[in-house]
């Protein structure tokens, strides 16, 4: 399969291998479609080409081709990012970073944080005397605080879970256990619980108690009516950042709002006092929890704009502004470029390449604090995002973000003129991307 597209003379073959995301395989074509270069697509990789595109899936990429031949090879993907996309990494790549600049603004937009290599339930009485001190300190004192456990390696919502006490998270873990005894049985249900012992690794994230309620209904779909009354649900963001080269960081600025199925509601146990019977669906809104709902709960950030905000002490008296979005826009910004730094700072666990590019999916959430300043948390980062997830209703977002990708990252690289973009500085926007970090990194790997 060759795609036409004019100018330069030497060929461009782009090994495309997306298996199990045909929009992506289908996003990716169309962009290879934009670039001003020949370009000869196949579903395996050619054994003879002037230059080799790797637009695929992680697993299908050769790595080591990319790395040995970085002259004439570009591949959609980092080969090493563990600390950016597994929590625990993040967790510890933040924390170290932090230790180190006291000063720095990242404080501000990350929740406070715990990891723990955990494979039963009985091992907590250990990690309450080490690794959890602090926080089994707070859970003693009974502040009526929160906290959220995410398994490190899980994604899509699964394991998450709430809870307010010590006993509360050692029933957790001990129905987690109870699961892995019957994994047939869980894999044929809807269940989001995980087998502790295959997982291992897990964060805990302070619950942040103000979020953000809008209600996604004043923005109206095809046959939808406006409701009779508001009703705050809870939402996160969800972003898309794309890194080139060794390091440039782009936000892309249409930002998706994904939210709960139900209204808000601060956590509370079941009747009986369990978890199990706590209703997570005011408080989750991943989207993959979520396919029963569609669209519905899948707005752009910028048409919230002049939503009600039902979130706060003023009642219903305030409205999302324009001026609130662009300073929405502006801390994930600087959240983005805090978090690269702190991961090129384990160069063990990231090593961006010259010859690479990679998109990821963001997660922030926006809380409403008393002082009624907004301000933005990032939550965790995703590879391979499921963009699926977004809906026909906002497929051309996701058009115009792939064919960005290949005008802003693939196009310099293949040219061989990546330094077009040299006046193109941090902190400024161009289209819809806005690039969030410009750094160098000496002796690339």
């Amino acid at each position: 399969m060759t795609t036409t597209t004019t100018t330069t003379d030497t060929k461009l073959h782009a090994f495309v291998s997306w298996p199990n995301a045909p929009l992506t395989r289908s996003l990716v074509l169309k962009a290879l479609e934009s670039l001003n270069q020949k370009v000869e697509i196949s579903t395996a990789l050619p054994t003879s080409f002037d230059k080799l595109l790797q637009w695929s899936t992680y697993d299908d990429i050769d790595h080591e081709l990319a790395h040995h031949r970085s002259d004439t090879v570009i591949s959609s993907s980092y080969t090493i990012r563990k600390a950016l996309i597994r929590k625990h990494f993040l967790s510890r790549s933040i924390h170290s970073y932090l230790v180190k600049h006291t000063d720095s603004s990242l404080k501000l937009h990350v929740p406070r944080t715990w990891d723990l290599e955990i494979s039963f339930a009985d091992e907590l009485d250990e990690l309450w005397t080490d690794e959890l001190w602090d926080l089994g300190q707070e859970l003693d004192a009974d502040t009526g605080k929160w906290y959220i456990l995410k398994p490190g390696m899980a994604d899509r919502g699964m394991g998450i879970r709430l809870f307010n006490s010590k006993d509360t998270l050692q029933r957790i873990f001990e129905g987690f256990e109870e699961a892995s005894d019957d994994e047939v049985e869980l894999e044929e249900t809807d269940s989001t619980a995980v087998v502790t012992s295959q997982l291992r690794h897990f964060v805990i994230q302070e619950y942040l108690p103000c979020p953000l309620l809008l209600d996604p209904r004043q923005i109206l779909l095809n046959g939808t009516s406006p409701p009779s009354e508001l009703q705050g649900h809870k939402f996160h963001l969800r972003a898309y950042c794309v890194c080139s080269g060794a390091l440039k960081v782009f936000l892309y600025t249409r930002i998706l709002a994904l939210f709960s199925s139900k209204p808000y509601n601060f956590p509370s146990l079941g009747d009986e006092g369990e978890t199990e019977d706590m209703d997570l669906s005011p408080h989750l809104t991943n989207t993959s929890l979520q396919l029963h709902t569609g669209e519905e709960s899948v707005r752009l950030l910028e048409e919230l704009n002049g939503c009600t905000i039902l979130s706060g002490s003023k009642g219903n008296s305030r409205t999302l502004t324009e001026g609130d979005i662009a300073n929405i826009l502006q801390q994930m910004a600087t959240a983005l470029a805090g978090t690269f730094k702190a991961a090129l700072e384990s160069p063990v666990h990231f090593q961006p390449l010259p010859n690479a590019f990679e998109l990821y999916g963001i997660d922030f959430l926006v809380s409403d604090p008393s002082s009624g300043e907004l301000r933005v948390q990032l939550l965790e980062i995703n590879a391979e995002p499921a963009i699926e997830l977004t809906g026909p209703r906002l497929t051309w977002i996701l058009e115009d973000l792939f064919v960005t990708i290949a005008k802003t990252c693939i196009g310099p690289l293949v040219s061989g003129a990546p330094q077009k973009q040299d006046d193109w500085a941090a902190g400024q926007s161009k289209g819809t991307f806005l690039k969030c970090l410009d750094q160098g990194i000496r002796g690339c790997w």
